[in-house]
């Protein structure tokens, strides 16, 4: 233990000067249940935002944790990870930090919270880390006195919640502007768009199926064996997500097997549309090709629109992009492991479509109106990253003392004497010896 110097009242110790630990054990599987049947039972896969989801229960408690413990991950992808207590038993994958005496236990959850990436780093052992006992006993904590470890964790719980509350609402914003975005689309493809265009005409419209306005390109069957370290990406349904392409898996073929693969190569500005399980929960997985994107070439079961007659390609894209086309593809999709959806039923896909002049000013209302979504979206996402990092910046603050300035220059009774925080470790040291067995010394024998 040595003294802080920058903050005259607080001292820094090891997290084993004031705290124990009770590293988890697993029953037997035959001892578990989801019947509520014995103690709440918690692994790392229940933890939660602040605490563990109740999911499990064992009858068999081998190591049990409290209210007043911290909770952390010990072992895997998701060491570090800290809750606050809940009465249960805990298993191997899990930790109780136990505090000492009158310690605050959402002091220590919440400074634990700024250590998870050194935790993460300081673990051993498996591919994935272990957090030892002697890695949490080692963590340095500046420890202040009980009164302002209070004054800390009431802070923190006002600031933190207005930060969440503020979080949550920014998160909730991408999906409004996804429901606007589809809102658009549907007013774009019914001609509810244009109605002040039109001047009052009516939405004159041509019926028919997808297929007599467009054809489709479908890519080549290229052997995996064939593929190389370098080359040509080929571009594949992995590669398509609404309204990107991504190359973070990437397949190449050598350029020079590619000459009579000429009239697959994409150019800029196509639109693709992946054929095998072309609906994900982030939607439809139709983009169009960018200057970024090329070279690359069609593989199966990946669709390229071309030879446009009467249809824009600009317009093709947002009549595409409207719901209604994702609610014609879902139930027209065979295969059970694997859904995929035909040329031939893509070609089917009865349309309607206006003049070529409403085309054009569908679509550039359309990119109007999703350019200021955009830009919305992007002003979120900033935000966002500034709440993330408030956090981190209010925790730091609080650690250093900064958030109870004001508070030690008006209680200094309260951090000094008897409330300072050395006399509240010489406690703690007090009662731990206490706690400590005594140990029976041995009485020699005596012979007659």
């Amino acid at each position: 233990m040595s003294v802080d110097t920058s903050m005259d009242y607080w001292a820094q110790v090891e997290l084993g000067e004031i705290a124990e630990f009770v590293m988890g054990q697993a029953p037997k599987k035959s001892e578990c249940n989801y019947q509520g049947e014995g103690t709440v039972f918690v692994k790392a896969g229940e933890f939660s935002v602040i605490r563990p989801v109740v999911k499990e229960w064992t009858t068999n408690p081998l190591k049990r944790a409290s209210e007043r413990d911290v909770l952390v991950c010990v072992v895997g992808a998701t060491a570090g990870k800290l809750n606050l207590g809940i009465d249960c038993a805990i298993g191997r994958s899990v930790a109780a930090i136990r505090p000492l005496g009158d310690v605050q236990n959402v002091f220590i959850y919440q400074y634990l919270r700024t250590q998870v990436t050194s935790l993460r780093k300081g673990s051993t052992g498996s591919a994935q880390g272990v957090i030892s006992k002697t890695d949490l006993h080692k963590v340095t904590i500046p420890f202040p006195p009980l009164s302002e470890q209070k004054v800390i964790a009431d802070k923190l719980d006002t600031l933190l919640a207005q930060v969440e509350n503020t979080k949550a609402r920014l998160e909730r914003i991408p999906q409004i502007l996804k429901r606007f975005r589809q809102s658009v689309l549907a007013a774009a493809v019914s001609g509810r768009l244009t109605e002040e265009w039109r001047n009052g005409a009516k939405f004159e419209v041509e019926s028919a199926a997808l297929g007599k306005f467009v054809s489709i390109d479908i890519g080549h069957a290229f052997k995996s064996k064939e593929f190389s370290a370098r080359g040509i990406s080929l571009l594949r349904g992995q590669n398509i997500e609404p309204g990107a392409l991504r190359w973070s898996e990437t397949k190449y073929f050598p350029e020079a097997k590619l000459s009579e693969f000429h009239h697959l190569f994409i150019n800029s500005g196509d639109i693709v549309l992946a054929m095998d399980r072309p609906i994900i929960s982030s939607g439809l997985k139709i983009a169009r090709a960018k200057p970024s994107d090329l070279p690359c070439v069609l593989v199966q079961r990946v669709a390229r629109f071309k030879d446009f007659n009467d249809l824009l390609a600009d317009y093709l894209y947002v009549l595409l992009q409207d719901i209604s086309f994702s609610n014609y593809i879902q139930p027209n999709q065979t295969g059970s492991d694997i859904p995929h959806i035909s040329g031939k039923q893509i070609l089917a896909y009865p349309v309607k479509i206006p003049s070529i002049e409403e085309q054009a000013e569908i679509v550039r209302q359309v990119d109007q109106l999703f350019a200021h979504a955009d830009r919305i979206e992007q002003q979120v996402n900033n935000a966002l990253s500034r709440v993330n990092n408030l956090t981190q910046s209010i925790l730091a603050k609080a650690f250093r003392g900064e958030l109870t300035e004001q508070w030690r220059k008006d209680n200094p009774e309260l951090i000094s004497g008897e409330n300072s925080a050395e006399a509240l470790l010489e406690r703690i040291k007090a009662e731990r010896a206490a706690m400590k067995p005594v140990k029976k010394s041995r009485q020699k024998r005596t012979t007659a």
